[in-house]
């Protein structure tokens, strides 16, 4: 799969390319390509990536292209660090929907999506109380959800989930988002304790249990 960079599209910094399958969200276990941008202007508690935080390497958005094609994979992920931090990250998610594949951005949603192709799947992670990043979430952002979207909150313990569930009552984002997941912090919220906190609520939510941890923990690259 080929796609013609337009004019004018500018070079990115990135960690680490890789091919894995899917550890989260919806496409959880299908082979996959990851494009891992570097930086991120947020620090939670519970990030497993601090290394994407800094460092990385200039990258041509033709090499990543060339890169990511020759994996053969038909689904990509964008993710970080954020994304969405770098402004080329915008071009690059749209020369990836030229070029035939399905696409993803994970997003901390500190940052707005308004721009983001329509042909993108967004994950948007909505940052709660435990995370430490609760007041860099943008609301705003919740408009430009289209039931092809995702929107993910990390529980790390009760409060948390309680705080979510009114949030996914707030702005109905049952009927906003195709799905919402609910996915247990790892070492910090035990995940058969939350499904049975949804199971007991009758919530209409996707527990999500990362499938690339119980493979290989926290792994760079995987």
């Amino acid at each position: 799969m080929t796609a013609a960079v337009q004019p004018g599209a500018t070079t990115l910094r990135l960690t680490e390319i890789f091919h894995s399958l899917q550890g989260e969200a919806r496409t959880v276990g299908l082979p996959t390509v990851f494009v891992r941008l570097t930086g991120c202007p947020l620090r939670c508690v519970y990030c497993d990536t601090a290394y994407a935080f800094s460092g990385g390497e200039l990258w041509d958005l033709p090499q990543v292209l060339d890169t990511v094609a020759g994996y053969g994979a038909r689904y990509v992920t964008v993710t970080g660090g954020e994304p969405l931090a770098q402004p080329a990250c915008l071009p690059l998610l749209s020369a990836l929907c030229d070029a035939g594949y399905e696409v993803s951005l994970e997003t901390s949603g500190a940052m707005p999506v308004g721009e983001v192709d329509a042909r993108v799947v967004k994950v948007l992670d909505l940052k709660t109380p435990a995370s430490g990043e609760l007041a860099r979430n943008d609301y705003g952002n919740i408009v430009h959800l289209t039931r092809n979207d995702q929107v993910k909150f990390v529980i790390c313990d009760r409060a948390d989930y309680d705080w979510a569930c009114f949030k996914v009552d707030e702005y109905r984002l049952v009927e906003r988002a195709g799905d919402v997941l609910f996915s247990p912090s790892h070492g910090q919220q035990d995940a058969r304790e939350l499904a049975e906190w949804i199971l007991t609520d009758r919530l209409p939510v996707r527990l999500q249990l990362q499938l690339h941890k119980l493979l290989w923990n926290d792994e760079p690259g995987r």
